[in-house]
């Protein structure tokens, strides 16, 4: 049974979860991207928190600023410090002797995820990424791939103080239309439950979502403006990632190109890719039996002291 509860992190922040399993089971922690919440994972807290797929203690939370978690004012509260601590705590509260089993993340989640894994790897067993970029790969994309310029374009537009006005009008036309399909259309999986389930998320507010992309240096200049990516400068430090990790990448998505998935085996030594295809950026969603298939693979899966799975 899926439940909800708060989890205060000393550093003041409350995250509110959506948990199944028992405590004291190995941890599997799912975080969300935008403009999404925790519930898009429950059907992975239901099928791993089951005896006979693990008994696992499934958490999922709204990330900081998102849905019934603290959503402090200001951009620079969004910075990817700030998002890591959170994380951090979060793990030390769910699993505080042991490693997660896996921390498993999707979009800014699995932003986020990345940096936690680079910064504090002895918390997670495993790492598994849904079209998620990894910063490294990201900033050299924007820098060098007119396709991945075009296709950040909006990042933009989230970054404009109107934003969350302009992304509830309508009945929250523009927010729907992050899902849609090539021609417009929403896709079947957004039925009209999920849509509701949404605008009710959506309706705790959208400032804080909107300030993870203000306080990114990681998004295209505006055509005429200074290049400020070529200012930017990541530690080698925050980018490798030790700890094995699983990619699954829907190449039909349209705002992360699959340029991104070059090299990253220079950052993340211990890597798997899987490539959906006839997916698109919304691969929980979309394909749930393949999310729940690899996962399941992946943590029962044993990885030799040189990281060739066996």
């Amino acid at each position: 049974m899926i439940q909800t509860c708060d989890h205060v992190l000393p550093h003041g922040i409350t995250l509110r979860c959506r948990t199944a399993g028992m405590p004291g089971r190995p941890v599997l922690m799912l975080l969300h991207g935008f403009p999404e919440g925790a519930f898009i994972w429950d059907a992975l807290l239901a099928h791993f928190s089951a005896p006979e797929n693990g008994g696992f203690r499934c958490v999922a939370p709204d990330l900081r600023g998102y849905g019934g978690s603290s959503s402090p004012l200001g951009v620079e509260a969004y910075q990817p410090r700030h998002l890591v601590q959170d994380i951090r705590a979060l793990i030390a509260a769910e699993s505080p002797r042991v490693p997660l089993a896996a921390l498993v993340a999707h979009d800014w989640g699995g932003a986020v995820a990345w940096s936690v894994a680079a910064q504090h790897p002895d918390c997670m067993d495993r790492l598994m990424i849904l079209n998620a970029p990894h910063a490294g790969a990201f900033l050299r994309e924007l820098r060098e791939q007119a396709e991945q310029r075009q296709a950040s374009e909006y990042m933009r537009f989230l970054r404009r103080a109107d934003a969350p006005q302009l992304l509830a009008e309508n009945d929250w036309q523009r927010t729907f239309r992050f899902f849609a399909q090539p021609d417009g259309r929403l896709p079947a999986w957004l039925t009209p439950a999920l849509q509701d389930e949404y605008r009710a998320h959506w309706s705790r507010g959208l400032q804080g979502p909107c300030h993870y992309y203000g306080a990114s240096p990681l998004y295209p200049p505006a055509p005429g403006a200074p290049d400020h990516l070529a200012q930017v400068r990541l530690p080698e430090a925050a980018l490798h990632v030790a700890v094995p990790t699983l990619v699954l990448w829907g190449m039909n998505d349209p705002a992360l190109r699959p340029g991104l998935l070059e090299g990253l085996e220079d950052w993340v030594p211990r890597l798997q890719i899987q490539h959906l295809r006839n997916t698109s950026h919304w691969v929980v969603h979309e394909r749930p039996a393949r999310v729940i298939d690899e996962l399941e693979r992946f943590v029962q899966r044993q990885v030799s002291d040189e990281g060739v799975a066996v």
